[in-house]
């Protein structure tokens, strides 16, 4: 499975940014897809998550409200709306994917090693 994440740039404070991730080379349509990312000399945090069905999305308590995740099933493509931006969210961004299309319990859904593929990040800027 590859993953493709593009949409990063530079915005300004209280802009927005659509961020895409494209999965190319699997076999199914039901992986399970999140959002994370890290800034400069901080640990990989969690942003978002979306079922293969749409019927499930989670969100850092730091986004809730300004980013929104979306997927379209027929292209295996996830997309991060963000709006609102602040220089807190400026980081490399990062989709990772997994082919359970259930997890045990939701934290888990939050879980960076419960994602064997992830792509290439996307870097976010964000001026103040």
């Amino acid at each position: 499975v590859q993953l493709q994440a593009s949409g990063g740039g530079l915005v300004q404070a209280g802009g927005s940014l659509r961020l895409s991730c494209v999965v190319s080379g699997g076999t199914r349509n039901t992986y399970t897809i999140a959002w994370f990312r890290q800034a400069p000399g901080k640990e990989r945090e969690f942003v978002s998550v979306i079922s293969w069905n749409r019927n499930t999305t989670h969100y850092a308590e730091s986004v809730k409200g300004r980013f929104t995740i979306s997927r379209d099933s027929a292209k295996i493509a996830v997309y991060l709306q963000m709006t609102s931006l602040n220089p807190d969210d400026a980081a490399v961004y990062t989709c990772h994917v997994s082919s359970l299309s259930t997890f045990p319990n939701d934290q888990l859904l939050k879980v960076a090693r419960m994602y064997p593929d992830w792509g290439k990040g996307t870097l976010v800027t964000v001026s103040s």
